[in-house]
């Protein structure tokens, strides 16, 4: 039997939908955080994006003295070297990877699939995509770092995968040596990766929004 799929907020686009971008909140955020960002995003007119919005189900969060609130996974401590349940992200990233095929059961390609994530949610995007056997169509990184990179098992399928990591420099929540941690790990181990640094902290700014548009134009034209 399989489980439920993750609650959604679901934009569609004016036209039937013929890409997909899986969107991840971070902690104690909901699906609703992101959407309306939305507007914003200018993409060719012949790509008709869905957005897709999960919400993280509500758990008991360590450092934040046990308090229930929505979370892809626990963090059990905040050092630099941050320790979180693995085994709840992977079920997070096996949570994501329903979602996406059900895009595809719609009728998109996994080529025209792009996963992104801010911050707990780009940890889990950087294990859904990189261990996901169909080739996508991008990775976004926002304000992340990437958790499970001591037993990550990535497939091959998405080795040539763009993969666009975005950090603020004053980010007092992820430092941002967290990602440029995640952007050495995946130039060592063979991934092109694109990094652009914002002077802002654990947000998004205005540059940002445009940065992914185009980004979005790219990979998925």
């Amino acid at each position: 039997m399989t489980s439920p799929l993750l609650p959604c907020v679901e934009i569609e686009p004016q036209q039937s939908a013929n890409r997909s971008v899986i969107w991840l909140h971070g902690l104690g955020a909901d699906g609703n955080d992101f959407a309306p960002i939305v507007p914003h995003i200018k993409v060719a007119a012949d790509l008709h994006i869905r957005y897709i919005f999960p919400h993280a189900p509500r758990r008991s969060v360590t450092i934040n003295g046990g308090m229930m609130m929505p979370a892809w996974y626990d963090i059990l401590t905040m050092q630099i070297e941050r320790e979180v349940d693995t085994s709840q992200l992977r079920q997070s990233a096996a949570a994501v990877s329903a979602l996406i095929a059900r895009e595809i059961d719609r009728g998109i390609k996994p080529e025209h699939i792009i996963l992104a994530g801010f911050s707990q949610g780009g940890a889990v995007v950087y294990e859904a995509a990189l261990t996901h056997p169909q080739r996508l169509g991008g990775l976004l990184v926002m304000s992340s770092y990437l958790a499970t990179a001591a037993s990550l098992r990535c497939h091959a399928a998405n080795q040539q995968l763009p993969i666009l990591i975005q950090h603020g420099s004053q980010d007092p929540v992820v430092a941002e040596q967290l990602g440029q941690q995640a952007q050495q790990w995946l130039q060592q181990h063979g991934y092109q990766v694109s990094y652009q640094r914002y002077a802002m902290q654990h947000n998004v700014c205005a540059e940002q929004i445009e940065n992914i548009a185009a980004w979005f134009n790219s990979v998925l034209a």
